[in-house]
């Protein structure tokens, strides 16, 4: 049996050619088709539902790598980057359309600009990457919630009910956020080198 057979029988990397790693690339590919529904056609309810589907697709990968045995080395780096560029996309075209609120939106950006080159430095310098917290994950989740709703806002359909729901959403986001962060800096400073 060869040395590859061996790994994938073992089930520790199936490679970048994969369903779920599809997935995720679909989902990036989908932002520049969003970002011209919201700010080039101005239509923020279609845009709410794409960004919203996005967003979803975001539970199906990580479902499938596991129940297909397709874990991948390349899928847990590329999921998180397209989960990264989604809350950008969704934040900063919800900003220059006028339905993101500022202090959600810049909280979030400077906590990617934070939390991005700290995880590349470990990761180039030090070869360490820390998993994932569940906090974050649900933190991810209620702002993949939050944004979308707040494109309700710019709609004629209950707009002040989808936002105080997205800015319930968005502020638990944001504070689960900023604990999350805390925790995964303190772990990347822990990590064994």
């Amino acid at each position: 049996m060869s040395e590859r057979t061996t790994e994938k029988t073992a089930g520790q990397d199936a490679g970048l050619w994969t369903l779920p790693n599809l997935i995720s690339f679909l989902r990036i590919l989908a932002l520049p088709v969003f970002l011209w529904v919201l700010l080039g056609l101005d239509r923020p309810l279609l845009a709410a539902v794409l960004l919203g589907l996005i967003s979803v697709t975001d539970l199906l990968d990580g479902m499938l790598a596991r129940r297909l045995d397709q874990v991948s080395e390349i899928g847990k780096m590329l999921d998180p980057v397209a989960d990264r560029l989604v809350v950008f996309a969704g934040v900063v075209g919800g900003m220059v359309a006028g339905l993101v609120p500022l202090w959600l939106g810049v909280s979030l950006l400077v906590r990617e600009a934070i939390i991005g080159p700290v995880t590349i430095y470990y990761l180039v310098r030090h070869k360490v990457r820390v998993p994932v917290r569940q906090m974050g994950k649900t933190a991810t989740a209620l702002i993949f919630f939050a944004v979308p709703f707040y494109y309700l806002t710019g709609t004629t359909f209950a707009p002040l009910f989808w936002e105080v729901v997205a800015t319930l959403l968005g502020g638990l986001g944001l504070i689960l956020y900023i604990i999350v962060t805390w925790r995964y800096l303190g772990d990347l400073r822990h990590a064994p080198r």
